[in-house]
């Protein structure tokens, strides 16, 4: 028994190793960071100080947060809208049409995310293929300004995070037991009331899964922003990026990274609480 026991330390001390190494040492230093003050010409100074975090509310910075959630909220609830039927009705396919739609979901993880944005800017741009085509059909007479927007943006993010909200749909459906639709049914109740009373309820991990694969990444996906918005639409993620990059504020944009941690942890605490059988109960 003691040398299975020494045997099972061995093959987890790895793991132990690499949290240590590239995951808690990291977190410690951003944090201590995080609590410097930057020095006048060049790095840090060893004084310890909360004006970094102070400096946050400044009405720039938040506006620049709340933009962000924003924008994480508006892609959240439309892939949502787009990725619950299409994860549904995924899972109800044969299996070979099911393999198949699984593939064309899977796909575009085989090419660089920077790639196919290229391709979005293409597709997007004033004489690019949108444009031509809408004034191939006589839909408009002159170029319609796409990219560099907001909404490009938008459209941006939700291309590039759909597939996370889909996928877990498709797992709860899948895994979902339908003889308790046929038992609202048997017992009077409606195909839109089976579907809000049963299918809705057990599917909601899923969808709480997807939601928050996609909320919390879209916060920081920059350089969504920075090639389709044109630099105009500024998000946490584009904050820190210039903090670290071109004014050399690396306190700041530690700190700034530290509070995008404590946002992460709060909706995964959020959703784990909410998946929690009993407080999916409350929830509905």
């Amino acid at each position: 028994m003691k040398k299975v026991k020494n045997y099972n330390w061995a093959l987890v001390l790895p793991i132990y190793a690499f949290t240590i190494l590239f995951v808690l040492i990291p977190l410690i230093y951003i944090v201590v960071l995080s609590l410097l003050r930057k020095d006048i010409l060049w790095g840090v100074t060893n004084e310890f100080t909360l004006q970094n975090y102070r400096k946050m509310f400044d009405p720039v910075y938040l506006r620049t947060f709340a933009d962000s959630l924003g924008l994480a909220f508006g892609t959240t609830v439309i892939t949502v809208l787009m990725g619950y039927p299409f994860g549904y009705f995924m899972a109800k396919l044969a299996p070979k049409r099911r393999a198949f739609v699984m593939l064309l979901v899977v796909v575009p993880f085989w090419t660089n995310a920077l790639v196919r944005i290229y391709g979005w800017m293409i597709i997007l741009r004033a004489k690019g293929v949108l444009n031509h085509l809408l004034m191939s059909l006589g839909l408009i007479d002159t170029p319609l300004k796409i990219l560099y927007t907001y909404g490009a943006v938008l459209l941006g993010m939700v291309y590039s995070l759909l597939p996370f909200m889909i996928l877990p749909v498709y797992t709860s459906v899948e895994k979902m037991d339908w003889s308790l639709v046929e038992a609202a049914r048997d017992l009077g109740a409606n195909a839109a009331q089976a579907f809000l009373t049963v299918t809705l309820k057990l599917t909601l991990p899923g969808v709480l899964s997807g939601f928050v694969l996609v909320f919390v990444p879209s916060i920081g996906l920059f350089f969504i922003s920075d090639l389709l918005g044109g630099g105009k639409i500024m998000l946490v993620g584009n904050l820190i990026k210039n903090q670290l990059m071109q004014a050399r504020d690396w306190p700041f944009g530690a700190a700034l990274s530290v509070v995008m941690m404590i946002m992460t942890f709060a909706i995964i605490f959020l959703y784990r609480k909410l998946t929690h059988s009993s407080d999916l109960e409350e929830f509905f």
